[in-house]
């Protein structure tokens, strides 16, 4: 065990022999640290809390009480092999919130990037990737193997199937399923969600309105003209000056799942 002198832990918590707990970190009462956890600097962690399996917290997170970090993945594959739950730096992690660690075969690693906000009662599935700044509000539930791009936004309440990826800046509006991937820039929502739209108050906070611009002219090519939507994402890639723009056809024509949207028929 590898306590830094300037961490600050309660007298009722329980740091198992194998943990390092970096400098000016603090525990709050009746949490529970086992072996192979390691937690950065400046890291909080409040009361009842649970952290296990081989889990990575990086530099200044803050964790509320009653999460529950690094317990092995619901998964019924699962035969106690050794896997990962890596998070990054100065993420807010909420009450009641549960993350699992990767599965031998979705590469072994859950991991979360930095500056994220997860509020209460998320989950995360096994082999989850998120990126930076993203905002998952309350009660929202993720399976197993999906992907978040940068700055992605999910409502409270809602459900994302396991293997669907979600592109940078994208959101999905409260209460809604999610069972296909979500492209990049673009927002959806319903029991079974569809696209609506460009996230346009989200990208107005990190773009010029003529890349803006530029999305809108790609969005309604893709989704509203009824044409075949992987000849116009391969147009896009080969003849657009805009990288917004061919981000979102390359995450179109990658898809795997599929881009939930209502097509519509030339007349």
């Amino acid at each position: 065990m590898s306590i830094s002198s300037t961490a600050v832990i309660h007298p009722t918590a329980i740091i198992e022999e194998g943990a390092v707990i970096g400098e000016n970190v603090t525990i709050g009462p009746f949490c529970f640290i086992r072996s192979g956890v390691t937690i950065g600097k400046g890291t909080s962690v409040a009361s009842h809390v649970l952290i296990e399996g081989n889990t990575t917290i990086g530099e200044n997170n803050r964790i509320f009480s009653h999460g529950v970090l690094g317990s092995i993945p619901q998964d019924l594959k699962f035969k106690g092999e050794k896997t990962t739950l890596v998070i990054g730096d100065n993420n807010t992690i909420r009450e009641f919130a549960f993350f699992n660690p990767g599965t031998q075969g979705g590469g072994g690693v859950t991991h979360i990037g930095d500056n994220n906000l997860f509020m209460g009662y998320v989950h995360l599935g096994h082999d989850v990737q998120v990126g930076n700044n993203c905002i998952l509000a309350n009660a929202v539930n993720v399976a197993g193997h999906v992907e978040f791009g940068n700055y992605s936004v999910i409502g409270a309440m809602s459900g994302i199937h396991q293997f669907v990826k979600i592109g940078n800046y994208a959101m999905l509006a409260a209460a809604s399923a999610l069972t296909q991937d979500l492209p990049p820039y673009c927002m959806a929502e319903g029991v079974r969600a569809t696209l609506r739209g460009l996230n346009v108050n989200g990208l107005r906070r990190h773009m010029e309105r003529e890349d803006i611009d530029e999305l809108k002219r790609a969005y309604k090519e893709l989704f509203e003209q009824g044409q075949p939507m992987q000849d116009i994402a391969k147009k896009l890639i080969e003849t657009s000056d805009s990288a917004n723009v061919v981000e979102l056809a390359k995450f179109v024509s990658s898809s795997k799942r599929g881009i939930p949207f209502t097509r519509k028929m030339n007349v």
